[in-house]
């Protein structure tokens, strides 16, 4: 009996397997003229390369994440040549020098952030020079850890969900050690207990109760890059997978019929917003492919998605309709009137996170 029921399972697992990948097949494959993953890819890296020379200290973390999906584009798509380019670009910083003029040391998740480039790039290349970077600046997060053990450049705006987690975790990739994988998900865990709402969407802080669509996209993006790397034993994986489920559910709601959702997402009237688009796009792609979303309206949820990302890419690698960067009010009026921008980097990274996402197996 046993042994009947132990191959009836494992033929529901392998039924289960292989629908999944028949979703796939049908969702992510057959593209459009002019929207093949990889062909939008290597504009948006073309587009970004020229822009990555240091004017000012920090790079914006906008271009630090672009930068950082640039190479792992480079590495999925085997291109040598735009790895080599890519790495060139941090020739500025690879000096003392460099480092103490460019790189802005204040303790601010904005500016911190810049440390998954160099720890990509020693993920790329082995050199520890781009490895002591990188972890000095995910080890100087938590020089002064709160009482709860978060780091002490927690705001609780919904943002950092990306901005903390994601410095955090790339040190874990780089190095193995299990205290930055557990620091990001303390950190994630607690702003999901301050921050998600029961409807599943995350007010933009506490006292600011806009859902923002970028802001949740951050959140979407953090929730996603830690899932992938959170062993299933792991104590707060669970609780992460379920507010990133809630939140997937959420956003199924908001969704136009076209694929885009929308400034603040539970006003239509608000504009078509490209950057949160992407964002949620990305996560739905990688919790499809993960099987974290099983069900067949995510697969073409995702595709939607795609599909609406790529209406707001011009010729030359360009997103447009980018919400510039937001403050936090309590004023609706300045969430809908915030300008858009053509180019602007926080729409150029989440179109490289679904490009990334829908190469991978």
């Amino acid at each position: 009996m046993r042994t009947v029921t132990h191959r009836l399972l494992a033929g529901l697992v392998v039924i289960g397997i292989a629908g999944v990948a028949a979703v796939q097949q049908i969702e992510f494959t057959n593209w459009p003229a002019g929207t093949a993953p990889e062909e939008v890819g290597k504009k948006i890296v073309a587009n970004m390369l020229p822009r990555w020379i240091p004017t000012k200290p920090s790079v914006h973390y906008a271009e630090d994440s672009t930068w950082y999906s640039a190479l792992e584009f480079a590495k999925l798509t085997g291109d040598q040549a735009m790895t080599d380019a890519l790495v060139k670009r941090y020739d500025p910083w690879r000096t003392e020098a460099g480092q103490q003029k460019i790189v802005s040391w204040e303790h601010h998740v904005d500016h911190a952030i810049f440390g998954i480039v160099p720890l990509e790039l020693y993920i790329r290349t082995k050199d520890p020079q781009y490895l002591a970077l990188g972890k000095r600046l995910a080890d100087e997060q938590w020089e002064n850890a709160t009482p709860e053990g978060l780091s002490g450049e927690t705001r609780f705006w919904i943002d950092d969900m990306y901005m903390i987690t994601i410095l955090q975790l790339q040190a874990y990739r780089a190095t193995g050690d299990k205290t930055y994988l557990d620091r990001a998900a303390l950190e994630m865990v607690a702003y999901l207990d301050k921050l998600q709402q029961p409807n599943g969407l995350f007010y933009h802080g506490p006292e600011f109760r806009f859902f923002w669509g970028r802001g949740n996209g951050w959140v979407a993006a953090g929730m996603t890059e830690l899932l992938t790397e959170l062993p299933a034993t792991h104590p707060k994986r669970a609780r992460i997978l379920e507010g990133y489920r809630k939140m997937m559910a959420a956003l199924l709601q908001h969704q136009d019929a076209d694929g885009v959702w929308h400034q603040l997402l539970d006003h239509p009237e608000s504009y078509r917003e490209s950057s949160c688009t992407a964002m949620f796009t990305y996560a739905m792609i990688t919790g499809v492919k993960q099987g974290w979303l099983e069900k067949k309206s995510y697969a073409t949820a995702a595709r939607k998605g795609w599909l609406a990302v790529n209406k707001f890419i011009d010729a030359d690698g360009n997103v447009d309709k980018v919400c510039v960067g937001t403050g936090q009010t309590n004023d609706i009026q300045f969430y809908l009137n915030r300008p858009t921008e053509k180019g602007n980097a926080h729409g150029q990274a989440p179109v490289l996170w679904c490009v990334n996402a829908l190469l991978k197996k």
